[in-house]
């Protein structure tokens, strides 16, 4: 038997028993469409890595008061006069940002907001995590030298595609809605009690495009970092404090070196107290993108049990049409069919009901995923390729195939005559 008469019998067989056809390949359909779901998500979250990674620089580093740390009365903290120090003495730093943040009250015209979010910064908070698109002109080194009151506000995000929740759940804030109706640029706004006019306004990326890891923690307005310390930092026994400082040496491969001279460096500054602490955000991110990958392996781990568990079902149905065809395979046995032919003959036909199921799942899995898509999906999930498609449908086939080898090995193994007389 060559393989195109195995392929007609098996198509032949297939048909004339639909029902179990169908019950039989319905498991291999679902564990191929989580295969392939799974795929996206990771693929989905490489690529979000990746454009991470890339916006943040490839030498990190985030500068921190360390917490639940007793002060031994001796550092006056994290304060902008160290991230000037750290300038000057390190001055191949590629970025060097301090930052801090407030929530007062915005006050423009009738208008007020409270809880407002507000950043001190410098004209460094440009050189990584920058997204947007600039109206007007951004903070400057004269605005920080001379504390000057000028503000760059921030639009509320968008959606590229609107998630299905966000159409019921009324997810703007009072800024949001505020910002959304006036054009803020040229105006003064006041926060708390002191006034400030907007030089520029940023535009963010859609919120479900936009390649940042916390791009949650976008601030409602940026103002010269000495300008908050002198009008916006209420409540702090030091006015020069900076909640943290943004690093970034430029290069990965100095990365060790330069996190040791900045420790240093602030050791010194602080008499000795240790009480900052220096973190790669490379690591925070590959840590939590680990934690995420757990759940990844889970879901490949329920894809390949619902594989086997549908090779398991077509190993049962196999053995139910060996034991219902015993007749057919001494009669094809007695005109001169080899066991080769009787074994490919369900080998073919298990793989067919395999690539069935595979090309269901290979459906439903593109289904599923442009459904989440539309649903707001796209940030975690890549597109599913026709290689990843084709490869599917392939091992479904071949765990089909595989599953159903020793119930066809026996057929093959029996013996002719005793086969004529079964009934």
């Amino acid at each position: 038997m060559n393989a195109g008469e195995a392929l007609r019998a098996g198509a032949r067989e297939i048909y004339a028993n639909k029902f179990r056809s169908t019950l039989s390949f319905a498991a291999v359909s679902v564990g191929v469409a989580s295969l392939l779901y799974t795929m996206a998500q990771t693929q989905g979250m490489k690529d979000a890595l990746e454009k991470n990674l890339e916006l943040m620089g490839p030498g990190r580093l985030t500068i921190e008061m360390k917490r639940n740390y007793t002060s031994k009365g001796l550092s006056l903290g994290l304060t902008y006069a160290d991230a000037l120090a750290l300038r000057r003495e390190l001055p191949d730093l590629y970025m060097v940002e301090p930052q801090s943040t407030n929530w007062p009250r915005l006050v423009h015209g009738r208008t007020s907001i409270n809880g407002v979010r507000v950043m001190g910064a410098t004209p460094d908070y440009r050189r990584r995590d920058w997204v947007y698109k600039l109206r007007g002109r951004f903070i400057n080194s004269w605005d920080v030298e001379n504390r000057a009151r000028v503000a760059v506000m921030v639009e509320p995000g968008t959606w590229f595609k609107k998630p299905f929740w966000a159409k019921f759940w009324g997810e703007d804030n009072p800024y949001d809605v505020f910002a959304k109706r006036r054009d803020l640029l040229g105006s003064r706004v006041r926060f708390d009690d002191s006034v400030f006019t907007v030089v520029g306004v940023l535009t963010p990326p859609p919120r479900d495009l936009d390649p940042r890891w916390d791009s949650w923690n976008t601030p409602n307005a940026l103002v010269p970092i000495t300008a908050f310390q002198q009008h916006l930092s209420q409540g702090s026994s030091n006015p020069d404090s900076v909640e943290e400082i943004r690093v970034d040496t430029g290069d990965q491969k100095t990365l060790g070196s330069r996190r040791r001279q900045i420790e240093a460096i602030l050791k010194r500054r602080h008499r000795g107290e240790e009480d900052f602490e220096v973190k790669d955000d490379r690591e925070e991110i590959e840590a939590k993108m680990e934690e995420m990958r757990k759940y990844v392996k889970a879901g490949l781990a329920l894809g390949l049990v619902a594989l086997l568990a549908g090779g398991i079902g077509i190993m049962n149905v196999t053995l139910a049409t060996i034991f219902a065809r015993v007749r057919e395979i001494g009669v094809r046995r007695a005109i001169g069919a080899s066991r080769a032919d009787i074994l490919a003959q369900f080998l073919f036909e298990a793989a067919m009901l395999g690539a069935a199921g595979g090309v269901a799942g290979v459906a439903l899995g593109l289904g599923g995923v442009r459904w989440l898509a539309g649903l707001g999906g796209t940030r975690d999930l890549a597109q599913i390729t026709w290689p990843q498609c084709a490869a599917g449908v392939l091992l479904a086939a071949l765990v089909s195939a595989a599953f159903a080898f020793i119930p066809a090995y026996r057929a093959s193994r029996l013996d002719p005559v005793e086969a004529l007389k079964a009934e």
